[in-house]
């Protein structure tokens, strides 16, 4: 790129004093190059100046206190003391552990590698056969794992079903093309199994294994994923109530009171409307947050903030800011290099966004 490019721009840009004189540097590029090497200068101040903040969103998980090892050893510990380290583990004393203490029915649950969903579905197949009436549903459940009183009846049909599942009569033999859930290292043998590897503990590959069939962190992923999915808008949401700085946070529910208030037409409009107090129907930026961890979805999703650009051109040259995150925008020449060009620079990730206030206009709001 060097027979391209003079002046070393991208060292200035990356040397720039701050974001705006970034921004100013970036903005020349369209009269200092032709259409046909602009694309490589570009792609050439993404590759060194932005690739370098985005990280992998797969290396972070969302805390939650009740996935945390604290509650399941307690569970753990409630429900071997409930059987005697779960020698006795017939209906009655499995019952009888889960109304002593209700939280050992985690610990039950994940015996039988069951989400809370799916126990309370099996639960209710085998209530229904045991023409018994309780209710068990997912929230009820959750109740109960985290202490709730569990009454005798509703004991007593969970202590079968743990029962059934254990010993594998829970669900017809699904033949030679399934395995039952049950059908595992850690329950080969029943409870003999859960005996054995409760006093002596489990084997690091046995470990391993589980990882490797349910995948890493995936049942906190999945309870998880509302979060996960807006990590990006939910940061730039939080920096801006603290900093003061008034804006819209668009969704499906007002994409038409956007398009009435500031008369924006671009559809859907983007994911921020930031405005001032003084003003309150004129846009004073666009902000727009994507998420992408595929290239080829990164180069479809570029061509969103063009479009952005066009609409803030007819308001009078509204500015447009983007927060990025995700490994996909590493892909440069027809990606993140389009969008450090819709954006003149303007291009922010969770390492660097709390310099987004020092750029106008936000920093002058």
């Amino acid at each position: 790129m060097g027979g391209v490019m003079d002046g070393n721009l991208v060292d200035k840009v990356s040397a720039a004093n701050d974001w705006n004189d970034r921004v100013s540097l970036i903005r020349q590029i369209p009269e200092r190059y032709g259409r046909a090497a602009q694309q490589e200068v570009y792609a050439s101040i993404a590759e060194q100046i932005y690739v370098p903040h985005l990280t992998p969103d797969f290396a972070y998980v969302y805390p939650r206190k009740d996935y945390e090892l604290e509650g399941v050893a307690k569970s753990l510990r409630f429900a071997a003391e409930g059987t005697d380290g779960f020698t006795r583990v017939s209906v009655d004393d499995l019952a009888s552990a889960i109304m002593t203490q209700p939280e050992s029915l985690l610990c039950f649950r994940l015996i039988l590698a069951y989400t809370v969903q799916e126990l309370a579905i099996a639960v209710a197949i085998v209530a229904e056969d045991l023409e018994v009436k309780v209710d068990v549903s997912h929230n009820r459940l959750k109740r109960f794992e985290s202490g709730a009183e569990v009454s005798s009846s509703v004991a007593k049909v969970l202590a079968v079903t743990i029962d059934r599942a254990v010993s594998n009569t829970l669900f017809p033999d699904p033949g030679e093309a399934l395995v039952s859930k049950q059908r595992r290292p850690d329950l080969s043998a029943g409870w003999q199994s859960v005996r054995k590897l409760f006093a002596e503990g489990v084997p690091y590959s046995m470990l391993l294994h589980q990882r490797h069939y349910g995948g890493a962190f995936r049942q906190l992923l999945d309870a998880t994923s509302s979060l996960r999915g807006n990590v990006l808008e939910n940061a730039v949401e939080s920096l801006f109530e603290q900093s003061g700085i008034s804006c819209v946070r668009t969704g499906s529910a007002n994409q038409a009171d956007i398009e009435k208030r500031f008369s924006i037409t671009v559809k859907p409009a983007p994911d921020f409307v930031v405005y001032s107090q003084s003003s309150p129907t004129v846009p004073r930026a666009f902000l727009e947050c994507k998420l992408v961890n595929d290239g080829g979805t990164a180069r479809d999703k570029a061509g969103r903030f063009l479009n952005l650009r066009e609409a803030g051109r007819k308001h009078g040259g509204v500015p447009v800011f983007a927060v990025l995150g995700g490994v996909g925008w590493r892909r440069v020449n027809d990606a993140l290099g389009p969008v450090v060009e819709a954006c003149d620079g303007r291009v922010f990730t969770l390492n660097t966004l709390d310099q987004m206030l020092t750029t106008e206009p936000l920093s002058s709001m």
